[in-house]
């Protein structure tokens, strides 16, 4: 089984191949079919819902190519005897050149021997 950090990178990384295909077959791939999402930022009262089934083509459509993405994990914390991760940590998108910062709380669980994003967090700082 993978580190959970070798699981952030890869998937990161389909993030950033998603970005330039327009494709996000691949990062579907580590969604758990629970998946929930809150996206929200200082100008919403109440955040953005997404779940499983969201439109990540879509979502990718809305950014350029070279529009890429990386995580500056603070704290992992280890839950339910290591079947889930608690992932606290800034997230940096580099958009037309520049950076967009958002804090993001992220939990993975083991589902059937692979890690799977069961639920985010991202709060854009602006």
């Amino acid at each position: 089984m993978d580190t959970i950090q070798e699981v952030l990178d890869r998937y990161y990384k389909s993030w950033n191949e998603g970005f330039k295909s327009k494709n996000g077959d691949d990062i579907r791939k580590y969604l758990s079919k629970n998946f929930i999402g809150f996206w929200g930022n200082s100008n919403l009262n109440h955040p953005e819902q997404y779940d499983y089934n969201y439109d990540i083509n879509a979502a990718l459509q809305q950014y350029d190519e070279n529009t890429e993405m990386t995580l500056e994990p603070l704290s992992i914390t280890e839950r339910n005897n290591g079947d889930e991760h608690i992932i606290l940590g800034k997230k940096v998108s580099i958009i037309n050149g520049s950076p967009a910062y958002a804090k993001c709380m992220f939990i993975w669980r083991r589902e059937e021997n692979n890690w799977k994003l069961l639920r985010e967090f991202i709060e854009i700082e602006k």
